[in-house]
């Protein structure tokens, strides 16, 4: 994890591998944003000129590197774009800033250090910073993964090591953030950069699973490192294997996970403070692996389904997170991990499942499997009565279709809180929008053999999916639906803090919901 400090010293004096100074995009060329004095005095208030001389334009995410003038410590300036001049007294919003300070983070792959002189007015733009540099800072360690990591003798292991070692030194991250501007003896600014950094590293432990190849994560082993998180942070565990599964009546997860060799699992993973006034409760799907079942998905579509359980990745990263701020607020998370594969044993369209709590869905598409373990968990944590249930998971595809890659879905059974929901991550930075459950497609999704089928109209297939989730909260309780599907995974090229692959999708966004409610607002 890259470092962070707060500095006092000039931007000209700090010694760093690259001083981050911000540029706006201005009605006649670039201009250099605040922050950046010392550098443009360093240059005769000449940077903004030699910066268009060089093609800057001061572009959302542009980045320009040219040599430091004499008189700055550090060898290179870069310049990050800010987008249009805000207008006069406005400031840059967080949002901003997070892009900004993540797509310099990920020029300076590498490095040791940069010193970011970007605009620090206050508290809230400090974190910004702050998070976004952390962000952008993020590399997948392949040594982990599907690359040497896995060698067992020694011989092959030392050359493991060796080729992991080589690739960090090339494309490791930039190893420590300096925020020139931050004010380390002030509380509100130490306490910003301590929840940045615990908040990154919990994202970042999201995308490190999201990132693990399916073979190497299986239901099990998503578990176990649930298990050993909890272990840290002390947290409560408890893990239901098949057998506990099938004693309880989890026919959804069952019915998901019986056409693999690896079982599937359900998770509980709880943080309590003793001061609590509100209970959260966050479920998350967990396919490690998404085949589509018998309904197979096509070539083209199934090469990055180790993604398909970034919910439950992002439900798990939020309650550590939630336990290394110390929020006053209870938080269960419920990971409901299977693998989704075709087989023998594996669930056909048209059987019936029998869900935990006593409901039979007729299975018509074993590729809309994700809805039928999460209605098990969902059905399991109403029967510890919280105050909410927030549901996350890569749902569907015509969820894609809607709202592109980068937005997620909400839904929920009550308006004010998804108005609530929204406004919370945008808060965050997390496009979203708030989505109906129109009663008409409920219809849909009525069967002739069971209670309700896993499949209803085509059009407006993400409606209808959080329709047939809405089926299994019990009465009483405020739920909400987020559909990750587009934002979770980027198969594209990294853009602002947005690394390529796993993306962390909606814990941001989790966690200012939990610290509302260690507030008491829920919405």
């Amino acid at each position: 994890m890259t470092a962070l400090t707060l500095s006092t010293s000039s931007a000209a004096a700090l010694r760093a591998d690259a001083v981050v100074v911000g540029v706006a995009k201005g009605a006649k060329g670039p201009v250099v944003a605040a922050g950046a004095e010392a550098v443009d005095k360093a240059f005769g208030g000449k940077l903004a000129d030699v910066l268009e001389t060089l093609g800057a334009t001061g572009a959302d995410g542009e980045v320009t590197k040219l040599p430091a003038a004499s008189g700055l410590k550090a060898p290179v300036v870069l310049a990050v774009g800010l987008g249009d001049v805000p207008a006069k007294d406005d400031g840059y919003d967080a949002e901003t800033l997070r892009r900004a300070a993540g797509a310099a983070s990920r020029a300076l792959s590498g490095s040791k250090k940069g010193a970011f002189a970007l605009p620090i007015e206050d508290v809230a733009s400090a974190a910004a910073v702050a998070e976004g540099a952390l962000l952008g800072a993020y590399t997948y360690d392949k040594s982990n993964g599907n690359g040497n990591g896995g060698a067992k003798d020694g011989k092959s292991a030392k050359s493991a090591k060796n080729a992991a070692n080589a690739d960090k030194k090339n494309n490791g991250p930039l190893a420590e953030v300096a925020l020139v501007g931050g004010k380390p003896r002030d509380k509100a600014y130490k306490a910003a950069v301590e929840r940045a950094t615990a908040l990154v590293e919990e994202i970042n432990r999201a995308r490190d699973l999201i990132n693990t190849p399916s073979n190497l994560l299986n239901p099990a082993d998503f578990a176990a490192e649930a298990v050993a998180a909890a272990k840290e942070h002390g947290l409560k565990t408890e893990v239901l294997d098949e057998k506990a599964l099938k004693k309880g009546g989890y026919g959804g997860i069952l019915g998901v996970g019986q056409g693999s060799d690896a079982p599937p699992r359900l998770v509980r993973i709880a943080y309590t403070h003793p001061k609590a006034e509100k209970t959260l409760a966050l479920v998350g799907k967990g396919i490690t692996y998404d085949s589509g079942g018998i309904s197979l998905k096509p070539a083209g579509h199934n090469e990055t389904m180790k993604c398909d359980m970034s919910g439950a990745a992002a439900v798990f990263a939020t309650v550590v997170a939630a336990a290394r701020l110390g929020l006053r607020v209870n938080l269960t998370g419920w990971l409901a991990l299977a693998e989704n594969m075709p087989s023998g044993s594996a669930t056909r369209p048209g059987d019936v499942l029998s869900m935990y709590g006593g409901k039979t869905v007729e299975v018509l598409n074993t590729d809309a499997e994700g809805r039928l373990v999460l209605a098990d968990a969902i059905t399991r944590a109403g029967e510890e009565k919280p105050d909410a249930i927030v549901d996350v998971a890569t749902l569907t595809g015509a969820m894609v279709l809607a709202l592109g890659n980068r937005t997620f879905g909400i839904m929920t059974n009550d308006e004010a809180f998804r108005t609530s929901l929204h406004e919370i991550a945008e808060e965050a930075g997390e496009p979203s929008w708030p989505m109906p459950l129109p009663t008409h497609l409920r219809k849909g999704i009525d069967s002739p053999v069971a209670d309700l089928a896993n499949m209803g109209e085509r059009m407006g297939g993400g409606l209808v999916a959080g329709i047939f989730l809405k089926e299994f909260v019990a009465d009483g309780i405020t739920w909400g639906h987020l559909d990750i599907a587009g934002p979770a995974f980027n198969e594209s090229g990294p853009f602002g803090y947005t690394p390529k692959g796993g993306t962390g999708s909606a814990v941001r966004t989790l966690v200012r919901l939990a610290e509302r409610a260690a507030d008491g607002d829920l919405g």
